[in-house]
């Protein structure tokens, strides 16, 4: 089956991200089409990209970038929930995201932003790293705005439009996933 990472891409002490990504979570996981999994960066602890040598030479050398390598390699695609800072995503998850190179190839994203303008500045910047990755973006976004969907910008309140667009956004990257599963066997 079909294994999806829903990547909470802010390590922010009070982050909103958490709120938002378990909710992302909790509609994906009342389908059948996929396997859905939570993956929090705090878990990884991923200090400043220290690697020698490139990521597309695929010769990890620390333990924290093997086992992130080995966690990403496992899905076939992603949704990446990410806050929107300075026009921009997070560097924890811009870290993170080029730590690794073959690991991400071949497979399909959506995203999940929240921000002043719903994160979509965010979005915009992930999709030109995506490109470069040989990671299928989807075209339907998640953008949430801290005005509408959370109150006082912290407590995530999402409008009930919400989750339909969740729901349009991860049927892209299920198709997507499965439709770019013969480039991963090859």
């Amino acid at each position: 089956m079909t294994k999806i990472a829903i990547i909470l891409g802010s390590t922010r002490p009070g982050r909103n991200g958490e709120a938002v990504a378990k909710w992302v979570l909790d509609i994906a996981k009342q389908r059948s089409d996929a396997d859905y999994e939570l993956v929090d960066l705090l878990d990884y602890n991923l200090p400043h990209l220290d690697e020698a040598v490139p990521p597309s030479m695929g010769q990890y050398s620390q333990p924290h970038t093997k086992k992130w390598a080995e966690k990403i390699g496992s899905f076939d695609g992603f949704v990446f929930v990410t806050p929107e800072y300075n026009h921009s995503t997070s560097g924890a998850l811009k870290n993170a995201i080029d730590f690794l190179s073959a690991e991400w190839n071949n497979k399909a994203a959506g995203f999940v932003s929240y921000g002043a303008v719903g994160g979509a500045r965010a979005v915009e910047h992930l999709r030109l790293v995506m490109g470069e990755l040989q990671v299928a973006d989807v075209r339907n976004q998640v953008a949430l705005s801290l005005y509408t969907d959370f109150t006082n910008f912290s407590e995530f309140t999402p409008g009930a439009h919400q989750a339909d667009t969740v729901t349009a956004m991860l049927d892209q990257v299920v198709a997507w996933s499965a439709a770019l599963a013969p480039l991963r066997s090859a």
